[in-house]
């Protein structure tokens, strides 16, 4: 959903920047970068000199909470085959690994930057939920998806971080329901978005030539004239927009 709705923005003309903050991250294969290339891509969040450089100071146990980031995209963004920039912003972990409030102090500040003050499109890939996005940071966002499937485990998780997204100041809401087989799970999730006042965008088909896509990691977006997925999800962005 990210890769090609960063994809489709792109064909509009807009300069995009797609950012992978999951826990798992893997948008790079679906923007046409290489496995080879992918896997030499150091996080934002795991970038020691990086983070020292931003945030270090002369005295023990302090650092800087202010401070530019107008160069890590220049100097950290990769980009894909389709001209979209890539930032791999990667996960704060804590075990083991002492204070990750440099870190943490980094990534939240890239974050704000990418959305408040650059003239651009950000597409951010984000894993369930909000961890990311404090008040400051999920106020600047025009809007937010939510994706689920037909399952209820999954439609009640949509309906909690829709929750949250309110709470953080977020004022467009959807849900996106995705791998959509029978007209049943159509009206699953019609039904449970009414009766939870939320608000339905679309309902995206289960497409296996996306399937076979990703069983092979090659880029499904070749196929955005021939797959119904990826069909789907170019109405979306045109509904956004």
């Amino acid at each position: 959903m990210a890769g090609a709705l960063a994809y489709f923005l792109s064909e509009k003309g807009f300069k995009v920047l797609a950012i992978d903050a999951d826990s798992s991250p893997n948008l790079a294969l679906t923007l046409g970068i290489s496995v080879d290339q992918a896997s030499k891509i150091v996080p934002i969040s795991e970038n020691q000199e990086l983070i020292r450089a931003k945030t270090g100071t002369r005295y023990p146990g302090v650092y800087r909470l202010s401070f530019s980031v107008d160069d890590v995209v220049r100097d950290f963004a990769v980009k894909s085959p389709f001209g979209i920039n890539l930032l791999v912003m990667g996960t704060i972990r804590a075990a083991g690994e002492g204070c990750t409030c440099t870190a943490n102090a980094l990534v939240r500040s890239l974050l704000r930057h990418l959305i408040v003050e650059r003239d651009e499109a950000v597409v951010m890939d984000m894993e369930a939920g909000v961890e990311h996005m404090g008040r400051g940071t999920a106020k600047h966002v025009d809007t937010m998806l939510i994706i689920t499937d037909s399952s209820l485990k999954s439609m009640e998780i949509a309906k909690k971080i829709n929750a949250l997204a309110a709470e953080a100041g977020i004022k467009r809401i959807f849900i996106v329901g995705n791998k959509i087989v029978e007209e049943d799970e159509r009206d699953s999730i019609r039904q449970f978005a009414s009766s939870n006042s939320l608000s339905l965008l679309d309902l995206i088909p289960f497409d296996e030539q996306i399937l076979n896509a990703d069983k092979r990691g090659v880029t499904p977006l070749g196929l955005a004239g021939v797959s119904q997925g990826l069909k789907v999800i170019r109405q979306v962005c045109e509904r956004l927009l």
